[in-house]
């Protein structure tokens, strides 16, 4: 079944986004037969308006990127550092990822922020970097759990996409891609409810529009990413201001992450 994000507004049908963030996982060997067993499986789809991403892990950009040079399949990458080169040990520039092909790029990802320190000063330099460099964004936030029990989860979203997002002019905006990720909801098995998650995905929307002018913030995916999973990816999705799936572990295995973009 297809769900079209359709606003009575604008008449606008807003891009879907199935996405999926390998993190660390699969080797070179393993990461060559999951793209394959992929491009296989997307073939039998119907993607009406509906983009299909991967993230593979850094040393395995290159080739994802040239196994679907002939498919519908997007690469991006996980993570980049700000500067466009120097004395950073273990980091990959935006210029870098640029050069084996690949045009997206996540940032802000919760386990950035929260393994690594990742602020949103960091994360706005980050992006400024990518744009630069005309990397497209998908940029993740959300609250963790004790935010969304003390009820200070609309403030927390609220203040990071502020702090990294509110800095760009409107243009920009046609290359971010917005991922709430309730970090309680991260690889937990727990999931907020589609209700939950459309609640604060028409706030976000809401929040880009008092912000700029109201044509961003519809024209802007938001994609929901906790514990996405085949048996509740067609509720979440059918949510109005739901555009898609940031998706975890499910996008290790071929038929349920198939699955998951048969129900957007």
């Amino acid at each position: 079944m297809f769900h079209f994000n359709f606003n009575q507004k604008t008449n606008l049908i807003r891009t879907k986004i199935v996405s999926g963030n390998w993190k660390m996982n699969k080797t070179y060997k393993e990461t060559k037969a999951l793209v394959k067993e992929l491009n296989h499986a997307v073939k039998e789809l119907t993607l009406d308006n509906t983009r299909v991403i991967i993230s593979p892990t850094f040393v395995n950009l290159q080739k994802a990127s040239k196994m679907t040079k002939k498919s519908v399949i997007e690469v991006a990458a996980q993570n980049m550092h700000q500067e466009a080169s120097g004395a950073y040990t273990g980091e990959i520039s935006a210029q870098m990822i640029k050069g084996v092909y690949v045009d997206t790029v996540i940032l802000g990802h919760s386990e950035r922020r929260e393994y690594f320190g990742e602020t949103d000063a960091l994360l706005a330099a980050k992006v400024d970097a990518a744009l630069k460099n005309d990397l497209e964004v998908i940029f993740c936030f959300g609250e963790v759990l004790e935010d969304r029990k003390s009820g200070n989860h609309f403030k927390v979203v609220e203040s990071q996409i502020k702090n990294a997002l509110f800095h760009l002019d409107s243009i920009a905006w046609s290359k971010i891609i917005l991922a709430y990720e309730p970090v309680w909801a991260i690889g937990t098995g727990e999931t907020a409810s589609p209700d939950q998650a459309q609640e604060m995905h028409a706030f976000i929307r809401e929040l880009v529009a008092e912000r700029y002018l109201s044509d961003v913030s519809e024209e802007v995916s938001i994609l929901y990413g906790g514990s996405v999973k085949p048996g509740n990816a067609e509720e979440i999705f059918s949510k109005t201001d739901v555009d898609g799936g940031l998706i975890g572990g499910a996008a290790l295995n071929v038929d349920d992450f198939t699955a998951i973009i048969k129900a957007i």
